[in-house]
């Protein structure tokens, strides 16, 4: 490269644009700072990673647009849009509630504490940027820092065989999606950098000159190729049929705040890319929408059929949350029709979130040491016993069912009124059977909780076996949890502005 060129990429670095993404790493760095110098003191650096956060999300909501919005920085990788904006909040609003949760989940471990803060500010970093990206090598660097934090957070309980488990079948399932990207990627790569062919460009990973040249060749066989094993690595991030068969073994050994980070922030970093990607692919619809409406169908039946017969909630979650993908798939699938149902998957996810969060909330409450051996039959009687968690479970499962006036029906019916437009008939159709069978199981969760149930007696001699005692519910984290089933009310009786900012996108 000349002086000249080298001097016009450095003046394209525009670090402040991307400064909510340095703090967290600065404050990541910090962490490990101040576990060194206040080795007696260990127990105030979580709080000083919550409150920074917060901080940083309150100076990113007070300037949530910028002047930068609708430009790209950084030689076109990334791409600064009132949709990663709110992203960036998402994962931010992630990442402090994980924290929260890693602080009652810890205290029950002899483990290390600091360093597994310190991964999820990185993961979180990773994820915003994520959100913006504008070039494959950005996608596949950003995505693989990611899961790169995810393959340690998995495992982080070291002791317990459940969780090492769960942290090889990850590294194994996420390599092998990683290497179906990269393939995808090289593939896509290959073909548009070919100069024989038209709409070739010169910078082949950017995602408008991939777009650019899949218009210039709608029957290319190798892009198809490429296509499809993108979606595909891309599916596997989000726990779709038939990628999803890792989902429970891992949902149930990871510590319950990193199942709550994979089903919440994960699942939602997944779907940034892939919204981002279908735009990209929109010269080769037929194919997208054929892909991805049978990824819709088949995850939508599967998690919920599959979550029929599970005991254990953490299992159960994890097959509840596949089904989620496949309502959110159906929302993608429509914005190829319907640009507007961008906004409807943007509502759905901030209404999991809320609802996700509140039941993971009260599950680490809930969990005792070995938190991957979580049942059922550990919230026999528990609204008598606790009354507060009680009712933020049952918000919370409500919302994820799709039960009106909470936020979550009025998410699935903001995906469900873009799939009708779109002309989704049948997947339509398998989407409100799926939310049919999901009651089941969501309301045999309430119904532990809150209605006692014949149990066989116990053998004379035999001591029947109780549940792990729950841990005491924090200032904090009662204001937090209340926060988040009174959000669940709320927007699902007023969506207000909110509703119109997502609906305009």
């Amino acid at each position: 490269m000349t002086i000249e060129q080298l001097s016009k990429a450095a003046a394209d670095n525009l670090w402040v644009n991307i400064q909510p993404e340095i703090s967290m790493g600065v404050l990541a760095l910090l962490l490990l700072v101040l576990e060194i110098f206040l080795p007696k003191k260990k127990a105030l650096i979580p709080t000083i990673s919550i409150v920074a956060q917060l901080g940083l999300l309150i100076g990113l909501l007070a300037n949530f647009t910028p002047a930068y919005l609708g430009t790209t920085s950084f030689s076109g990788l990334l791409y600064h849009s009132s949709d990663g904006q709110y992203l960036r909040a998402f994962f931010l609003t992630c990442s402090i509630l994980v924290s929260m949760l890693g602080v009652v989940a810890l205290a029950k471990q002899k483990m290390p504490k600091i360093e597994f803060f310190h991964i999820v500010l990185v993961v979180s970093a990773a994820m915003m940027l994520l959100a913006q990206a504008a070039n494959f090598i950005l996608l596949f660097v950003a995505l693989e820092t990611v899961t790169v934090g995810f393959y340690i957070l998995v495992s982080y309980t070291r002791t317990n065989p459940l969780t090492l488990e769960a942290g090889l079948k990850y590294l194994v399932m996420g390599a092998l999606s990683s290497g179906l990207l990269l393939f995808g990627i090289v593939m896509l790569y290959g073909v548009a950098g070919n100069p024989a062919l038209i709409g070739s460009s010169s910078n082949p990973m950017a995602y408008q000159a991939i777009r650019t040249f899949l218009a210039a060749n709608p029957d290319n066989f190798l892009a198809s190729i490429g296509i499809v094993f993108v979606l595909a690595g891309v599916a596997f991030k989000i726990g779709a049929v038939p990628f999803q068969i890792w989902i429970p073994d891992v949902y149930q050994g990871a510590p319950t705040p990193v199942t709550a980070f994979l089903a919440v922030a994960s699942k939602a970093a997944g779907f940034a890319v892939l919204i981002s990607l279908v735009y990209v692919f929109s010269p080769y619809e037929k194919l997208v929408t054929t892909v991805l409406s049978f990824m819709a169908g088949a995850t939508i039946l599967f998690g919920n059929l599959a979550a029929l017969t599970q005991h254990n909630v953490k299992r159960l979650i994890g097959l509840s949350g596949v089904s989620h993908a496949g309502y959110l798939l159906l929302g993608v699938v429509a914005v190829l029709t319907v640009p507007q149902a961008v906004g409807s998957i943007y509502f759905y996810l901030f209404a999991y979130l809320l609802a996700s969060f509140a039941v993971f909330g009260v599950m680490t409450h809930v969990a005792g040491p070995n938190d991957a051996e979580q049942d059922l039959d550990h919230y026999a009687d528990f609204a008598k016993k606790r009354p507060y968690l009680a009712g933020v479970l049952a918000i919370g499962l409500g919302s994820l069912a799709g039960i009106p006036p909470l936020a979550g029906f009025m998410g699935k019916l903001m995906i469900f009124i873009a799939a009708f437009k779109a002309g989704l008939y049948p997947l339509l159709a398998i989407a409100i059977v799926g939310v049919v069978i999901s009651i089941y199981y969501y309301f045999g969760w309430i119904k532990a909780a809150f209605f006692s149930t014949w149990r066989p007696p116990v053998p004379s001699g035999e001591v029947e076996a109780a549940g792990p005692a729950p841990t005491p519910v924090s200032l904090p984290m009662g204001v937090a949890l209340g926060l988040l089933a009174t959000g669940s009310v709320v927007f699902g009786i007023y969506q207000g502005p909110l509703a119109a900012w997502f609906l305009q996108r």
